[in-house]
């Protein structure tokens, strides 16, 4: 999957779910399962976790390109060259990190640095980047979200950070093209498919709902 198709997975989706810590291959697998159920496709698994390149592996073996799957938390040139062997449709981190997007925009995979600033956001646009992370967007509020978008509205934002389903509506609303979040929707390894599914389906109803007035986004 290139940038621009995973770019379109990511919009159309509107939600990246994200799993950090116990998530090694069988568990990564039992919620992606739950996920796609619920019209959920896109995952981040992360490199603080348990297994998380096996378990992107498994993830994207099992569902192909019926799934958006990528890595986050990479923090060096090293673990992105790693990821994009392996496979990740997109690479995420906490930070902007010129050199580690540079290693990503080269094998033509979809990178999306973490940035909490207008001079970032500008920074790593004029490098070619096609998804901005704010992050961590959730302590901040959709206030500060809707003060950055203003002047940087062609750009491309995804919101991270604290997010739920309640401030993932008014980011969307506010102009985001997707939200990222791990604890609020898949826990910490040990939920149920019921709690999963319980979960994804008040966060899709939220999502959906404010994507309708403000579809005019495009990769």
């Amino acid at each position: 999957m290139n940038s621009d198709q995973a770019l379109n997975r990511i919009i159309s989706g509107g939600i990246v779910a994200g799993m950090r810590g116990a998530f090694p291959p069988d568990v990564a697998l039992r919620v992606s399962d739950v996920l796609m159920g619920e019209g959920i496709d896109c995952f981040e698994l992360m490199m603080n976790s348990d297994e998380p390149i096996a378990a992107m592996r498994a993830v994207k073996a099992e569902y192909g390109d019926s799934a958006c799957v990528g890595m986050g938390t990479v923090l060096d040139v090293p673990t992105a060259e790693a990821v994009l062997d392996a496979g990740a449709d997109f690479v995420v981190s906490p930070a902007f990190q010129p050199d580690v997007v540079a290693a990503v925009l080269r094998r033509d995979t979809l990178a999306g640095p973490g940035v909490a600033t207008p001079s970032e956001a500008v920074a790593a646009w004029d490098m070619g980047v096609k998804l901005i992370k704010l992050f961590p967007i959730g302590a901040l509020g959709s206030a500060y979200f809707e003060a950055i978008f203003g002047p940087l509205g062609h750009m491309t934002f995804m919101c991270n950070g604290a997010v739920n389903d309640r401030n993932a509506r008014e980011f969307i609303q506010a102009g985001a093209v997707a939200c990222g979040m791990g604890g609020w929707l898949v826990g910490d390894g040990s939920w149920s498919a019921s709690q999963l599914r319980s979960r994804a389906r008040i966060l899709v109803n939220a999502v959906r709902s404010a994507q309708a007035p403000a579809a005019n986004h495009s990769a």
